[in-house]
């Protein structure tokens, strides 16, 4: 049975992941400019997608030889280690991006989205649980209007392990006070579906043009559960939900 869906959102309910890897691309051409962007784009949109903020910066730092020109920057942009300090660059070039409300518009998922408010206004409590830092994740919600369409909102700051560690997602299904087993989750990356299924709960990836390649190599799910086509998606997942036993009728009380 299905009681709650719990929704990623960078690269699920809006296109972060392509401003994500421009903003990872920026930062380590501030240190190493010979480093072609393209390249840097690639590396993180091949593996690091769904990856925390960590892991991503340390993966970047020793491909692309960062570590000497990090630490030349340590005495001004702080930090103890090299990866703290293309992290202190990226925030400050992926913030001045999301300050651009017309571009983050453009990059929703409006299917995504709409399945999002059929679900919630069919009675089900609906979350979300991103890799994203909570200042960025209440600035995209806010211009996207779904402040007040999720009953819980974890992050990366709520957690000590990124996805596809099942941490964050059964954080939320205890601050719902659900069953692991009776989410759906709904996620694009290897990682975030790597996490759902960890989590012992029901998946659908609706993969990115980004992330497609990696969730069927993935082969963490069925390929009928596994959504090209963003039109098809509603009716996937009313199929999921059907195959695991219908919807629960459920009175949960989030704890906030």
């Amino acid at each position: 049975m299905i009681s709650a869906v719990l929704f990623d959102l960078d690269g699920t309910l809006v296109e972060t992941e392509e401003l994500k890897a421009v903003s990872h691309a920026r930062s380590v051409s501030e240190l190493k400019p010979d480093v072609s962007e393209d390249e840097v784009v690639s590396a993180y949109t091949d593996e690091l997608v769904g990856h925390s903020r960590q892991e991503v910066a340390e993966t970047l730092v020793q491909r692309f030889g960062l570590e000497e020109a990090a630490r030349e920057r340590m005495e001004e942009l702080g930090g103890e280690e090299p990866w703290q300090v293309l992290v202190s660059i990226r925030r400050g070039i992926y913030d001045e991006i999301l300050g651009d409300t017309d571009l983050l518009l453009e990059q929703r998922y409006p299917h995504n989205i709409e399945l999002l408010h059929q679900l919630r206004g069919e009675g089900y409590p609906t979350a979300c649980a991103t890799m994203s830092h909570r200042p960025q994740v209440q600035r995209v919600l806010s211009v996207l209007g779904l402040e007040d369409d999720l009953d819980v909102v974890a992050t990366m700051d709520d957690v000590e392990h990124g996805k596809p560690d099942p941490e964050i997602d059964l954080l939320v299904a205890k601050k719902l006070g659900v069953p692991p087993e009776e989410f759906l989750v709904i996620e694009d990356s290897p990682a975030g579906v790597g996490a759902g299924v960890a989590a012992g709960m029901v998946v659908v990836a609706v993969p990115t043009k980004i992330t497609s390649k990696g969730v069927r190599a993935s082969n963490l799910l069925e390929p009928r559960w596994v959504v090209e086509d963003p039109e098809s998606l509603s009716d996937v997942v009313r199929q999921r939900i059907e195959e695991a036993g219908g919807k629960r009728e459920a009175h949960t009380q989030p704890m906030l």
